[in-house]
């Protein structure tokens, strides 16, 4: 550290207003549904562990920080016992963990009782984890909340950390939670404990609701634009929007995290895998072809396919089974939101013109929001191909429990002749209950496949919204 502190000493007080005002000016009203979560770990954790919130730029993980100070001070924690620090910064960036410690201990002296430290871009840091780990083992009165964009952070060392800290993934905003910043409440769309009601629901229930979906179609359109980035979603314009996304996110963690955080150096073939995916959401990887077309050998392909998947840009779907059943099996690839495609190929409205191009958005959109739901309960996801190529796009094993579903956004009603991979893969599995995401309002539903077997169709919107909330 120079031996002048004075530029730090103000870099700390910026971003501390709270020690001489009090309180955290300037955030915004809503709150993501995580925010209970992490307030949960920062005044009452369920074990002795730090808190990591690891999850892509842009999508309010610093926000969540600062709502928590907030909500720390209104409960008269004084304020010179919180800390907030971005190693993102250049010169915070230049120093050691410890001495950040040294120079808050300079600037307010320590006193007793909790301390609550929130260490943003933690990534940064040098020799961090190994850090935590000493705070966690050894400083029993301090609650350590950091947040990370890139996966390292629980990939690279992770030995060191074993419960040492939760980690909490975060996905981008979902639709419940776009509506929010949008202030836009459906009032009339009752709130659902859980998917499985609906299979007890009387036929008049869905025809209530049935009126309430079509005032949702249009921002659902709009969140499939603009994505689940508070940024983008508050942006005029859906081009502008984009424009952020594309410009201030996806470059950014390609070409600068990519870099500095892994160390790529061939990022313009990293680039064009990404493109590919792009073009392709949802669809099978064909790795002997993606290696002949990149002029890249496999070890490095999948390495590069490892790295989007840390740095939050895609989900890896895993096909359904066991041993053989998957051994030569491929694996199907999405993006981590459905606006990334359409504003990297700069598709405006235009999207909705495309009906196959509309329906992998669909799908995009719902999968995050299928894993994000049962991420904490499922052991894993997958989707299942049977016969004649009979699919079902997505699996989840929740308890031991299969929980299949199938997307069809097309403007005909689904019947059980479009449900032939529901229904195959039911039987085969003896699986009582599916579901079925639709387009039109009118298909929201409960409909018997056979006398054993039934699935409720809901139009997307609707059920992007439950497992939002």
């Amino acid at each position: 550290m120079p031996e002048s502190k004075t530029d730090f000493f103000a870099i700390l007080r910026k971003y501390n207003p709270w020690w001489k005002e009090g309180r955290v000016t300037d955030l915004p009203s809503w709150q993501r549904t995580s925010f209970d979560e992490v307030m949960k770990w920062v005044e009452h954790p369920p074990s002795k562990r730090a808190l990591l919130l690891s999850g892509a730029r842009q999508i309010g993980k610093t926000t969540l920080l600062l709502q928590a100070i907030e909500a720390l001070l209104k409960k008269g924690v004084p304020p010179t016992k919180i800390l907030y620090v971005t190693f993102d910064h250049p010169l915070i960036k230049s120093i050691s963990l410890d001495e950040v410690l040294d120079l808050w201990s300079e600037l307010e002296p320590e006193q007793h009782g909790v301390e609550y430290l929130f260490l943003d871009e933690i990534q940064y840091a040098q020799d961090w984890q190994v850090w935590l780990k000493h705070q966690v083992d050894f400083f029993k009165h301090r609650r350590i909340v950091v947040t990370g964009s890139a996966m390292p952070l629980v990939i690279e060392n992770q030995e060191s950390g074993v419960g040492r800290w939760h980690t909490l993934k975060l996905p981008t905003l979902s639709f419940f939670e776009y509506l929010q910043i949008k202030k836009v409440s459906p009032s009339d769309i009752p709130s659902l404990t859980k998917l499985e009601e609906l299979f007890h629901w009387k036929p008049a229930q869905f025809h209530r609701i049935t009126g309430e979906i079509a005032p949702l179609v249009p921002h659902f359109h709009e969140y499939l634009l603009r994505g689940g980035f508070p940024q983008s979603a508050q942006t005029n314009g859906i081009a502008q929007a984009q424009q952020l996304l594309r410009e201030d996110i996806i470059d950014k963690i390609l070409k600068r995290d990519m870099t500095a955080l892994f160390g790529v150096r061939r990022i313009l073939e990293l680039e064009q895998l990404f493109l590919y995916f792009c073009l392709h959401d949802g669809g099978l990887t064909n790795i002997p072809d993606l290696c002949k077309n990149l002029e890249i050998k496999k070890p490095t392909l999948n390495n590069f396919i490892n790295l989007l998947e840390a740095a939050h840009l895609i989900y890896r779907l895993a096909p359904f089974g066991y041993g053989k059943e998957i051994l030569r099996a491929r694996y199907k690839i999405y993006l981590a939101d459905a606006a990334i495609a359409p504003s990297i190929m700069l598709q405006g409205k235009s999207l909705f013109e495309d009906p196959v191009a509309t329906s992998t958005a669909v799908e995009t959109a719902f999968l995050k929001h299928a894993i994000t739901y049962y991420g904490t309960k499922s052991t894993g996801f997958s989707y299942w191909r049977g016969k004649k190529d009979h699919e079902v796009d997505l699996i989840a094993t929740v308890k031991g429990e299969l929980i299949p579903f199938e997307v069809k956004h097309r403007t005909q009603a689904t019947g059980v002749g479009e449900l032939q991979g529901m229904l195959e893969f039911c039987s085969q599995k003896k699986v009582k209950q599916g579901y079925v995401i639709t387009k039109n309002k009118n298909d929201f539903s409960l409909m018997p496949l056979n006398k054993k077997i039934s699935v409720v169709k809901i139009p997307a919107p609707l059920a992007c919204y439950w497992l939002g909330q």
